[in-house]
């Protein structure tokens, strides 16, 4: 007889969705090139879901060399016209232009802060925000997504809205959404909290 499930958030509804909720959702995350990466995705999922974006993923990584800010601030018009013809991405001319020229804003702010993680960490306060969240409780944006995705705007980001800023902190970590119901919940506080001990 096969264990019962986990109880879990309810978005999760196959096995790419699962390994994504289990393994990576809401983990507190500090590492330059993988937050970048974050917010590029994040942008591309506008308008559609973040399982659309996740399946292509590793498309994503392939054909912005594995999200290489300084190379990828160094692209060309003959390597866009490469980007959107390619199928294994989204290709909307707008959504590519954004990518590009978010790489340069990263590398801007990372040399003022010192890192691209100081700089998004700031917005909650350097520490991951534990909420208690049940079905169907979780907000969309939040005061501090919208603090974020101001001063992105304003050092140049795009595809960086409100509703894209809360979905990039529930990815990196800084904010805690799994439902109190849901197993990863207690597991992800667990995490934060070693990170904070360690000095993170």
């Amino acid at each position: 007889m096969s264990p019962p499930p986990k109880p879990r958030c309810a978005w999760p509804h196959d096995a790419l969705y699962l390994k994504y909720h289990d393994e990576e959702w809401g983990v507190p995350c500090h590492d330059d090139r993988r937050l970048f990466e974050l917010l590029i995705l994040e942008g591309a999922q506008a308008g559609l879901s973040w399982y659309t974006v996740l399946k292509k993923r590793e498309h994503y990584r392939a054909a912005f060399d594995q999200f290489d800010a300084e190379k990828m601030a160094r692209y060309d018009d003959q390597k866009i016209a490469a980007l959107l013809a390619n199928p294994g991405l989204i290709r909307n001319r707008l959504k590519i232009a954004a990518a590009v020229r978010n790489a340069g804003a990263c590398l801007t702010v990372s040399a003022e802060f010192g890192s691209f993680d100081r700089y998004l960490w700031q917005f909650v306060g350097g520490r991951p925000r534990q909420n208690r969240w049940r079905q169907g409780e979780v907000p969309a944006r939040t005061a501090e997504s919208d603090a974020m995705s101001k001063d992105l705007a304003a050092r140049g980001f795009k595809f960086v809205g409100s509703t894209i800023c809360y979905a990039y902190m529930q990815a990196a970590g800084m904010v805690n959404d799994h439902i109190v119901t849901c197993y990863r919940h207690r597991e992800v506080a667990r995490l934060a909290r070693a990170a904070e001990n360690s000095g993170r």
